[in-house]
């Protein structure tokens, strides 16, 4: 005849003094809990991002090649000399202008979504949304090299409707910068737009979901053309949802550096930059400078968006 096992009392008594201590005091267990988290976020992110804040302190020394650990800010001056200060200003011009784009793109497809949509609509809204997100990055890219190129659909396209002077018109401008769309800022800028697009109408589409029938049918019934019931009812309401799509779309074009490598010009911007220092160069002092960059925009770009109410959104 076997017998069970009976459980240990003093193990019970454990568990229940256990029980009872985190049933009187809830925020203990909640401690706890968020404890293993919290000093991961801490130790790895935290302490790395001021790791790095301290390798921007320090310089090369140009004789040696070596890295000279005395405190010092002349590799912040080495951001301002004209060809590194070009490179920021060029990747906060090309995040800036991928953001108002994606924000004009993104609305009429948040509005519709959020307005009329309904049932399997709405359904397929979210499929379209999300899909690009689920296929690889680095394909995206490539398909989007192909399409851009001289021997890809465009030119095909421009070439069929005997329009090729005109793109080899726009190719010659400077602003352009390459003599085709797959190695060009234009080129860049739209690949960025697509890769980002969706975490923009996502947002927007949840904030004017928010926007009560009401307010526009009172706008047009006190007399207020369309024009007007978007300016003075819509867009500021959906502000909060454009500027929080707007901290993902800027905030990634920023640091990212795949795609101005596969897609951009030979002018580096600063995710290339950090890599080309920190790899090529060796110099780990202004790599680190160079990737403070970013951080410190985006720490004012969501202090303002804060002011905005864009948390709200997400």
């Amino acid at each position: 005849m076997t017998t069970l096992a009976q459980p240990s009392p003093n193990r019970d008594g454990v568990l229940s003094r256990l029980s009872a201590l985190f049933w009187r005091r809830p925020k203990f267990l909640l401690a706890l809990m968020l404890l293993p988290p919290v000093l991961w976020l801490g130790i790895i992110y935290i302490g790395s991002l001021f790791a790095l804040l301290a390798q921007s302190f320090f310089s090369l020394d140009d004789f040696t090649g070596q890295v000279r650990y005395e405190l010092t800010l002349s590799t912040y001056r080495e951001l301002f000399r004209p060809s590194n200060f070009d490179i920021i200003i060029r990747t906060v011009t090309m995040a800036a202008l991928v953001t108002v784009a994606s924000a004009i793109v993104a609305f009429p497809i948040a509005y519709y979504a959020a307005r009329y949509a309904r049932g399997k609509w709405k359904a397929l809204f979210y499929l379209g949304a999300m899909l690009p997100l689920w296929s690889s990055y680095l394909v995206k890219i490539y398909a989007w090299k192909m399409i851009l190129a001289k021997e890809g659909i465009i030119s095909w396209l421009f070439e069929k409707l005997s329009l090729s002077w005109l793109l080899d018109a726009y190719l010659a401008l400077p602003i352009v910068g390459g003599n085709s769309l797959s190695i060009s800022y234009t080129g860049t800028f739209l690949v960025f737009v697509y890769v980002w697009l969706p975490y923009m109408i996502l947002p927007v589409q949840a904030a004017l979901e928010r926007v009560p029938s009401n307010l526009i049918e009172a706008s047009y019934d006190l007399g207020g053309s369309p024009g007007q019931t978007f300016r003075h009812v819509l867009l500021p309401l959906a502000l909060p949802g454009i500027v929080a799509g707007s901290i993902f779309t800027f905030s990634l074009t920023l640091g990212d550096y795949i795609i101005p490598g596969i897609i951009g010009s030979s002018r580096l911007f600063i995710g290339q930059a950090v890599y080309t220092q920190q790899g090529t160069a060796g110099n780990i002092p202004l790599a680190a400078a160079f990737s403070i960059v970013p951080i410190v925009i985006m720490a004012f770009y969501l202090w303002a968006a804060k002011k905005k109410g864009a948390f709200d959104a997400l």
